[in-house]
């Protein structure tokens, strides 16, 4: 079944971005808000990336554009990884609804020339791009060469674009930063999604906590647990069935 693409000029009054998972959604306040800046944090293997992608699903539904700088995936294998979760993006991809900007490949060595000033070009490319929503999956890489000023820096130039209506995602690993700097970090930001792993009877599951939701519409449910299926995509689990 071909994708139904929408216009996205039908869309200058989208104030939330669904993530296209009802349940999901509850927990963020029926959706990420426009024009804000999100913080999704956790450790490895936590669901930081598969939640990102439900997101960008959403917003691209939603006739949103969205640039992708992934240090995770290259174009090909971030289709693969959708489509494992049952979200086509072919036609998405082709109408150009999607670019993905690889940041990182296998046998490559980042140097510290190479990463100076790149968090300040990746600024750049999202002020100067058509898209509205950028998504950097993950910020982590840039942390071993990077200064911390220079990472706050970063954080705080993003929250002067979302305050041009700029929409940006953010995803990065707990361990990587001072706690200082995460305390920092979580308070320049409108949104915190902290993502775990706990144990659900005899198999661990991925939790997600919607710590703020700034600006949100109704009070937020606080945690989501669910699984990811391959070729079923993001189940999530009632939380009457919960024992965290």
């Amino acid at each position: 079944m071909a994708a139904e693409l929408s216009d996205p000029t039908e869309n200058e009054d989208l104030q939330i971005i669904s993530t296209g998972n009802t349940e999901l959604d509850k927990k963020i306040a029926d959706g990420l808000p426009m024009g804000s800046l999100t913080l999704i944090e956790g450790e490895n293997d936590t669901g930081k990336s598969i939640l990102t992608q439900q997101i960008i699903w959403g917003a691209m539904r939603q006739g949103l554009s969205v640039d992708l700088f992934t240090t995770e995936n290259t174009s090909r294998s971030f289709i693969k990884q959708m489509e494992s979760m049952s979200l086509d993006i072919s036609e998405y991809f082709a109408w150009g609804y999607i670019r993905v900007f690889p940041l990182h490949v296998a046998g490559f060595e980042w140097k510290k020339e190479e990463m100076e000033g790149i968090l300040a070009r990746l600024v750049a490319h999202i002020r100067n791009s058509k898209s509205p929503v950028a998504i950097i999956d993950s910020l982590t890489l840039f942390t071993k060469y990077t200064q911390t000023d220079t990472i706050l820096e970063f954080f705080t130039s993003c929250k002067t674009l979302v305050d041009q209506g700029k929409t940006i995602l953010v995803t990065l690993h707990t361990y990587a930063f001072e706690e200082d700097t995460l305390v920092r970090i979580r308070s320049i930001c409108d949104a915190h999604l902290f993502m775990k792993k706990d144990l659900f009877g005899d198999k661990y599951v991925m939790v997600m906590e919607a710590v703020k939701v700034r600006g949100a519409r109704k009070t937020i449910g606080n945690l989501l647990m669910f699984e990811v299926h391959p070729g079923y995509g993001m189940k999530v689990i009632p939380m009457s069935f919960a024992r965290i």
